[in-house]
């Protein structure tokens, strides 16, 4: 397959296929363009193809509670002695998920669940409480009959001595949380934890994977004013036809904590990699991989270039209309070059919205990231460039809503083509549709994910068919 260049100060060809990368005129750009619809023609392909959905295989939300949970339900709800608070840090996306949790745990031990506090983020300096992002009356609504939420700690508590837990361990079960916490939350009325992000196991029990995904996909709703705008966001992408959604991460924190390039030449390289020195507690994985050795695991963000040849190959139209979700890439509008050359219709919510639409949102990131949130999971079809709790909840939104499109990138298995220039741009094509033939957001069972999260892969906890049902 020829020698890799993973050179990170030579940035991939504009053309993996050994097509030239100087600048064409626009009479050249519409033969290419010409020629590709026949390539894809040739292979069996229509571009309408690229906006067909996937087989749901006749799954539907199923969350039926047993008679035992439901029946405890009438004790906790009258229960006005235990009360669980907890703080929930990062960025909406991973606030969400710690909310889920802290709604599980509550129920475990049979605590109301007083409504969580937002954590000012470090980063973005977002200053939003619970009610300016999620409807309150609706959470406490939907979860009436599972965990009684209040909006604060009654008088009779407001004195206790909360037991507090700064950091749980990973992946505690019920009976741990159990143990550790109900004996001096009994005694002293309030327990207070931090530090909830991906504490909780995976792997519970029936009902509370259920509770999981109730919290998830229907109690937490997003503010009126919030999905209001964001609606009409999607509504204005909409109106022209089917759209795509990308998130792509290109932030430039993303690029130093994930120990990767962007590759868009040796100085915005060397910007990173001196970041990354002065701060080596920001990389997240391993410190012993190099740049080269995440790059062919596939563990680095895509850049836009291999955004933009993944869906030329999967049949997107040049005239697809995309919405990008995301914060300001790391190099400006030059970050983006390769994907708004290929695909000329190219929004992010400030293109979208009217003067003055977005100015109450001004410096409230998490605000703005349920905006992408809402116009990503109307989308058509939807892909990240990485993984990530925004692309990891929509991919179990749009599993849930009944399997809507969502591209999984195979960047380990599909790196080598993108690197090797001997291949025309059909045999290209042609393998890159193959590894994505299962990878375009059919169900997937989450008992074969180990350790994956129900609200990623909702079956066959939180959904079922025809022959689930019989088979239960």
């Amino acid at each position: 397959m020829g020698i890799f260049n993973l050179d990170p100060s030579t940035p991939l060809s504009q053309n993996p296929c050994s097509i030239s990368q100087s600048e064409q005129v626009s009479t050249e750009k519409s033969e290419a363009e010409e020629v590709r619809l026949q390539i894809l023609s040739t292979a069996g392909v229509e571009e309408s193809e690229f906006w067909a959905q996937p087989d749901g295989l006749g799954y539907r939300p199923c969350l039926d509670f047993s008679g035992e949970y439901r029946k405890s339900s009438d004790l906790i709800k009258k229960d006005r002695r235990k009360y669980l608070m907890v703080v929930v840090s990062g960025g909406m996306n991973q606030q969400r998920n710690q909310i889920v949790d802290a709604v599980v745990i509550a129920r475990i031990l049979g605590a109301a669940l007083v409504v969580p506090i937002l954590q000012v983020n470090v980063i973005w300096g977002d200053e939003s409480e619970f009610s300016d992002i999620f409807d309150l009356e609706h959470f406490k609504s939907i979860l009436a009959d599972d965990v009684r939420v209040v909006s604060s700690l009654p008088s009779t508590h407001l004195m206790s001595r909360p037991v507090e837990e700064k950091r749980t361990p990973l992946h505690v079960s019920p009976q741990w949380i159990r143990s550790r916490y109900l004996k001096r939350l009994n005694r002293e009325g309030v327990l207070l934890l931090r530090g909830l992000d991906s504490r909780l196991s995976k792997d519970l029990p029936s009902d509370l994977q259920k509770l999981r995904c109730k919290v998830a996909f229907h109690a937490l709703k997003f503010a009126p004013h919030v999905l209001e705008l964001g609606n009409k966001l999607a509504e204005r992408m909409r109106s022209k036809g089917p759209y795509v959604a990308l998130h792509l991460r290109l932030e430039k924190d993303v690029w130093v904590r994930t120990g990767c390039l962007p590759g868009l030449s040796h100085e915005y390289d060397e910007i990173i990699t001196n970041e990354r020195k002065l701060r080596p507690e920001l990389l997240t994985g391993r410190s012993n991989m190099t740049y080269h050795d995440r790059k062919l695991a596939g563990l680095c963000p895509l850049n836009t270039l291999e955004v933009s040849r993944l869906l030329k190959a999967l049949g997107a139209p040049r005239d697809a209309r995309i919405y990008w979700a995301g914060g300001p890439p790391f190099g400006g509008q030059k970050a983006l070059l390769p994907l708004t050359r290929e695909f000329p219709n190219f929004y992010n919510k400030e293109d979208l919205a009217f003067p003055g639409e977005l100015e109450s949102l001004a410096n409230k990131a998490s605000l703005l990231a349920a905006l992408d949130f809402i116009v990503a999971e109307k989308s058509d079809v939807f892909m990240p460039s990485h993984g990530g709790n925004m692309g990891h909840a929509i991919q179990g939104h749009r599993a849930y809503a009944g399997h809507k499109k969502h591209i999984t990138p195979n960047k380990r298995e599909m790196l080598p083509y993108f690197l090797n220039a001997s291949l025309s741009e059909m045999e290209f094509d042609k393998i890159i549709r193959e590894l994505h033939l299962d990878s375009l957001g059919q169900p997937e069972l989450r008992t074969i994910k180990v350790g994956r999260d129900v609200t990623k892969y909702p079956i066959p906890e939180c959904m079922c068919n025809d022959s689930t049902v019989s088979s239960s």
